[in-house]
C-alpha cells in the first residue's frame, strides 16, 4: 500500500531544512527544464535550480536523491467533489485529501455539491475548519452562486468571498434561467469573483444517460445531445460579454463548445475554460456493455470531439485540467445504467492520465503540467503551483518513464467508482510535499 509518511498531525510540527538534489526540474510558469535542486525551509523554498548542489551544504540539511525523477510543483486541482458534510459515506475532506497526495495534489478545491449546500458564511467556515483539522493538503471551498444551488436566488457573494470562498457554481447544476446567471456575472465583477458553470441545456439533455448518437442507440440509452453544451455554452459566452464577469466554463467536452470559447477568447472576452482526464483519454465506446463507472456528466463523447479536447490542450484553448473527483459508494454505481449515479473518482489518476498526452507527443511535458499547476493556481488568485524561492515549499516528484497499473482496490478515495481499473499508464507520483512536509511517499516495492 501507499506509504502516508505523515498523517494530520504533522501540520503541527515544525518542517526542517530539505534538499532535494540532481532533479529534473520543471517549473512551467518560469519555462525551468534543468538539472537541478531545491532547498526547503521550513514552509517555503529557500533556493532553487542548477547550482544547488550535495557539495557544500550544511550537514544539518536532509538530503533526498532524486536522480532519474521529476521535480514540480505541487498539482493544483480546481475541481473536485469532497461530499462533506452530508455525504460522509461517499468521502470526506480527510479521505479525499489523502487520494490528492497520491496523485501528487497539494492544492485542491472543494466544489459545494454539499448538504447542506456550501451558501452562507457558516459552510465557508466549516469547509476551511475540517481541512485544518482532517486534510494533508490544502482545501479551498468553493461557494454556491444560488441559494441551495437551486439557480433563482444569488448568494452573498461578497460575504462569502471574505470568508474565504475562491470561486462561485452550482456545480453540477446548470443555472437555466439567463436572468440569474447574467446577474450573478454582474454582481460578482464588483468583486472580481470567477463563476463556474456547467454548461448544459437541460431542454435538451433532458433524461439522457450518455451521448447521443449510434452507440446510445445501440444499448437502448436515452441520449444527451452534444448541442445541450454547445448551445448554453454560447448563451453563458454572450452573457459574460454583456456583464464583463468573469465566467469559466466547467469540464467542456465537444468540438462546437471548445470553438466558442476559442472565439471569445479571440474577442478579448473574460472567458476560461477546462477538462477532465477521463473526455481526452476515453469516448463513449468505453460505457462498453452498460459499464456504469464509464457514467459522468457531461457524457463522454464521440472519438471526433475526444480528438478536439486534445487539440484544444495543445492550441491554448483549454485553460486548466481538473479532476472532476466525484465519489460514489456501490450502492450508487452498481444499478441498471439508466438508475446509476453520475461520475467517477479522479484525484490519483489526474497525472498519469495527462502524461499520456505527453508521451503521444500531443502536448509537451511544461504545457502539460502547467494545466495542472501555475494556470489553476492563478485562475482561482491562489499562492500555489510555482517553483521559485519564497514561494510555498508545494512539490511534486514523480517518474515521468515509470510503468504501472491502475489498480481502484488501492485507490485512498473511500469510493473507488474508476473506469480506468487496469488501464497501463506511464508516469507515478513518488512523493508529494505540502508546506515543507513530505505528506506522501510511494513504497518502495511501487505499491
Amino acid at each position: 500500500m501507499a506509504d502516508f509518511v505523515a498523517d494530520i498531525s504533522i501540520k503541527k510540527t515544525k518542517p526542517g531544512r530539505v534538499a532535494y538534489l540532481n532533479a529534473r526540474l520543471l517549473d512551467p510558469a518560469s519555462g525551468l527544464d534543468a538539472t537541478g535542486g531545491v532547498i526547503t525551509e521550513g514552509e517555503a523554498i529557500a533556493d532553487i535550480g542548477p547550482d544547488v548542489k550535495d557539495d557544500g551544504l550544511a550537514e544539518d540539511i536532509e538530503r533526498v536523491d532524486c536522480s532519474g525523477l521529476c521535480l514540480a510543483p505541487g498539482l493544483v486541482d480546481n475541481r473536485a467533489h469532497l461530499r462533506e458534510p452530508g455525504f460522509e459515506h461517499k468521502e470526506t475532506i480527510a479521505t479525499g485529501s489523502r487520494s490528492a497526495a497520491v496523485g501528487g495534489v497539494t492544492t485542491m478545491a472543494c466544489m459545494p455539491s454539499t448538504e447542506p449546500p456550501i451558501d452562507d458564511v457558516s459552510l465557508v467556515h466549516f469547509i476551511e475548519r475540517r481541512a485544518r483539522e482532517t486534510a494533508i493538503v490544502k482545501v479551498h471551498p468553493i461557494a454556491a452562486l444560488t441559494k441551495g444551488r437551486r439557480g433563482e436566488q444569488l448568494t452573498e457573494i461578497g460575504l462569502l468571498q471574505e470568508a474565504g470562498a475562491i470561486a462561485f457554481s452550482d456545480g453540477m447544476n446548470s443555472i437555466m434561467n439567463a436572468m440569474v446567471l447574467r446577474r450573478g456575472l454582474s454582481y460578482s465583477s464588483v468583486f472580481n469573483a470567477l463563476i463556474i458553470h456547467h454548461a448544459e441545456d437541460l431542454n435538451l439533455s433532458g433524461t439522457g444517460q450518455m451521448n447521443s448518437g449510434e452507440t446510445s442507440t445501440r444499448l437502448g440509452l436515452a441520449g444527451m445531445a452534444a448541442e445541450s453544451e454547445s448551445i448554453m455554452a454560447a448563451r453563458d459566452v454572450r452573457l459574460a460579454q454583456m456583464t464583463g464577469g468573469r465566467l469559466h466554463l466547467a469540464h467542456l467536452t465537444t468540438a462546437e463548445s471548445l470553438d466558442i470559447v476559442r472565439q471569445a477568447k479571440a474577442r478579448g472576452l473574460n472567458v476560461t475554460c477546462d477538462t477532465a482526464p477521463h473526455y481526452f483519454a476515453l469516448n463513449e465506446t468505453a460505457i462498453g456493455d452498460y459499464r456504469t463507472f464509464a457514467k459522468v456528466r457531461p457524457p463522454l463523447r464521440d472519438e471526433a470531439d475526444r480528438q478536439a479536447v486534445v487539440a484544444a490542450l495543445a492550441d491554448g484553448t483549454i485553460d486548466t485540467i481538473v479532476s472532476d473527483h466525484a465519489p460514489h459508494d456501490q450502492d450508487s454505481k452498481r444499478q441498471p445504467f439508466a438508475q446509476a449515479a453520475f461520475g467517477i473518482v479522479g484525484l490519483e489518476t489526474l497525472l498519469p492520465l495527462t502524461l499520456e498526452q505527453v508521451h503521444n507527443r500531443h502536448i509537451g511535458l511544461l504545457e502539460a503540467l502547467s494545466l495542472l499547476t501555475h494556470k489553476p493556481a492563478d485562475l482561482m488568485c491562489l499562492n500555489a503551483g510555482r517553483l521559485a524561492v519564497g514561494r510555498p515549499a508545494d512539490l511534486c516528484l514523480f517518474d515521468l518513464d515509470r510503468p504501472w497499473q491502475i489498480d481502484r482496490r488501492a485507490f485512498q478515495s473511500k469510493s473507488k467508482n474508476s473506469p480506468f481499473d487496469d488501464r497501463p499508464v506511464q508516469g507515478r507520483t513518488v512523493r508529494t510535499v505540502m508546506n515543507g512536509r513530505t505528506v506522501f511517499q510511494l513504497d518502495a516495492d511501487g505499491t
